[in-house]
């Protein structure tokens, strides 16, 4: 196992031996870097050098790092009150942003379940779904319809909704429920084919789960909104309930503030988190529509949907919230995110040019360079850190997702860097 140097930190050397770290061969992986501040769109390391960061936190710095607004909303909630619990106990930063959520999401959408993180969030939709047919007396309807090349977490329930191939979690196949996974209806003969599927599995499903115009982590797939629309169609024809996951897509990713806005489709459930805080502090939410929630409704008490996380509706982190929704209304961020769109296609487009790009593509604020096969990523990501960024690229994934806020020739330096390292020879 890698071991720190003698530059670096005190605390970094302390702790390396302690820690575990995400998505990493331990015995193999190179050393994180430790970082001491961060500021707008750029990373401080602990050795005085700088990075611009194209990826946001893994999407979720939607306004960049430390703005002052959210920064002080959450320093006043810490000093009235950090966390009370949430069974029995109300508060206003919660209440709040229940209440705005439900206003600028689409249709009835309209009762919010707060969480600390987004695969809990999808694993409470998936809960609600499920429920929601035992409720009405259908006790067989205990599965979820899903998409290749879709990705929805890493707990055991969300994982058992992911691509079974493409995905980090095929070693857990066995152990995992069995869920329904279908190909995206993306033309007529699509949808002939999702049919098909549904109608045999008809009795099973409870509900279909998507990604929004966009499969993140599943390789950064986008599809159209006549999908969604497609989707609608069939969970209607078939008395599905329909779940979208906009932890990725929500607040602006996609240029609209969610998905479902945009594509004009109002899911029966949507999920959030990352940019929900403006990537300051851990928490998600599931919100249904009115006759999602009335289903729970009833004088026996094992009707009520029994979940409730232990920091459930933080008050820090809804104050976080709230100030990152003031953000999105009183500064321009969807044109920001066009603006982004904008750049990134042209910024990246030399790109195309290069010998092992099959495919470059832009939505929104998410630029993808898309390569052949997988490279090595370790080199990739020290080609792109010597020249002062940070992305995170994965499998044959060059991505970008920076602050909606970043300046313009930061993300220039960015996409420069990109078409830099990959026409390294090394690489090829």
């Amino acid at each position: 196992m890698p071991a720190p140097g003698v530059a670096d930190p005190d605390w970094f050397q302390a702790g390396w031996p302690h820690v575990w770290l995400p998505y990493a061969q331990m015995k193999t992986a190179a050393l994180p870097l430790p970082v001491t501040g961060t500021q707008g769109s750029r990373i401080r390391l602990a050795d005085g050098r700088e990075l611009i960061d194209g990826i946001a936190s893994w999407w979720t710095a939607c306004h960049g790092y430390n703005h002052p607004h959210i920064a002080e909303a959450v320093r006043a909630q810490l000093e009235a009150m950090p966390h009370v619990m949430f069974g029995g106990l109300a508060h206003e930063q919660a209440y709040r942003l229940a209440a705005r959520l439900a206003a600028l999401l689409p249709g009835d959408l309209e009762r919010v379940f707060f969480t600390e993180s987004g695969s809990v969030s999808v694993e409470v939709a998936m809960k609600m779904a499920i429920q929601f047919w035992m409720n009405r007396g259908e006790e067989g309807r205990r599965k979820i319809l899903s998409f290749r090349g879709g990705y929805h977490g890493d707990t055991f329930a969300t994982m058992a909704v992911c691509d079974p191939e493409e995905g980090m979690h095929a070693m857990f196949a066995g152990v995992l429920a069995e869920q329904v996974i279908a190909d995206l209806p993306r033309d007529e003969a699509g949808v002939s084919a999702l049919r098909d599927t549904i109608a045999a599995h008809r009795h099973d499903l409870a509900a279909i789960l998507v990604e929004p115009r966009v499969q993140g982590a599943g390789g950064m797939v986008f599809h159209q909104d006549a999908v969604l629309h497609r989707l609608r169609g069939l969970a209607d024809e078939f008395g599905l309930l329909l779940i979208f996951d906009e932890i990725f897509t929500g607040f602006g990713r996609t240029g609209d503030l969610f998905a479902c806005t945009g594509a004009g489709v109002v899911p029966d459930i949507v999920t959030l988190s990352k940019a929900l805080t403006g990537g300051t502090l851990p928490l998600a939410a599931t919100i249904a529509r009115r006759h999602v929630f009335e289903a729970f409704l009833s004088d026996d008490p094992q009707r009520a949907l029994m979940h409730g996380p232990t920091y459930m509706g933080n008050a820090l982190a809804c104050a976080a919230a709230n100030a990152s929704l003031d953000l999105f209304e009183r500064e321009p961020r969807l044109e920001q995110a066009a603006g982004l769109a904008e750049q990134l296609e042209w910024g990246l487009s030399p790109c195309r040019e290069l010998p092992r790009v099959v495919d470059v593509r832009v939505r929104g604020a998410i630029g993808v360079v898309e390569l052949d096969a997988s490279i090595n990523l370790q080199v990739l990501q020290d080609r792109l850190i010597a020249r002062g960024c940070w992305i995170r690229p994965f499998r044959n994934i060059v991505y970008l997702t920076p602050a909606l806020t970043i300046a313009p020739d930061e993300l220039d330096h960015l996409m420069r860097a990109i078409v830099e390292a990959l026409q390294d020879q090394a690489l090829r």
